[in-house]
């Protein structure tokens, strides 16, 4: 499997000349066309920023001429279009909620792409810099429908990788791992070998950081989640693990909802 058609959200900022190497990355990969969303609000790209803007512009057009990436490029001024473009794609790398391009970024502009486009968006953490994604990969499961459709969402990532963990956490007793022993024999059958990492019956212990303590040990690059809730996730008007993971965000998360 493979993603064929990536979008990429853009802005002045340093995070999104990131971005950018990983887009550019992931395209050449999968023999994907690129999509390139310059996502700023009108007004915000003068003086110095603009100059910015337009240097991840050039960024966008060199990186994928180089590369022999087919892509097209979207300028802020094309609101819809760059929205009209994220129901068909297979993929969106967006920044992280806390980021520095919040403050450039569209009002609700990747609440929409995430909750209503029906692709999964690989979220970067502030600060993040180019390094391997996808090598070694932990799957936050709970047994719902968000998180099965982020397992398929993420499924040319997880049969390229090296190592799968199955992550699952309950504060009592239950049955999820039966469930996550289910998903790793679903797995085995599109070819990824995944192990179970069982947190259940924690006591006190919060999912985020049982997550993360788990982390650490599996020295994972990428974290697969569903995304749970409502709209306006970027703006943070709810709450629950989706939101408590992007708080604390030191990797990057594919999320689908």
């Amino acid at each position: 499997m493979a993603y064929k058609d990536i979008l990429v959200y853009l802005d002045p900022t340093t995070e999104a000349e990131e971005r950018l190497k990983l887009a550019l990355e992931l395209a050449t990969l999968h023999g994907a066309n690129l999509i390139g969303v310059e996502a700023s609000m009108r007004g915000t790209l003068v003086g110095d920023w603009a100059e910015r803007a337009e240097d991840i512009r050039q960024a966008f057009e060199e990186g994928t001429r180089n590369a022999h990436i087919k892509s097209h490029y979207t300028p802020s001024t094309l609101e819809t279009d760059g929205e009209r473009f994220s129901h068909c794609v297979d993929l969106i790398l967006a920044p992280a909620p806390e980021s520095q391009a919040q403050q450039f970024i569209r009002r609700g502009l990747l609440d929409r792409a995430l909750f209503e486009s029906g692709a999964p968006m690989l979220i970067l953490p502030p600060d993040w810099r180019s390094g391997p994604v996808g090598a070694n990969i932990v799957i936050a499961w709970n047994g719902g429908r968000e998180a099965l459709r982020a397992v398929h969402d993420a499924m040319p990532f997880l049969q390229r990788a090296a190592k799968v963990v199955v992550f699952t956490f309950s504060a009592r007793p239950s049955d999820l791992r039966a469930s996550a022993d289910l998903l790793a024999e679903h797995l085995g059958r599109h070819g990824v070998k995944a192990s179970v990492s069982d947190w259940t019956n924690t006591g006190d212990l919060t999912a985020v950081d049982a997550l993360f303590a788990d982390l650490d040990s599996q020295d994972a690059d990428l974290i697969v989640a569903g995304a749970f809730g409502h709209s306006r996730f970027y703006e943070s008007v709810f709450g629950g693990v989706s939101l408590d993971l992007m708080r604390q965000q030191t990797l990057p998360v594919l999320m689908s909802h």
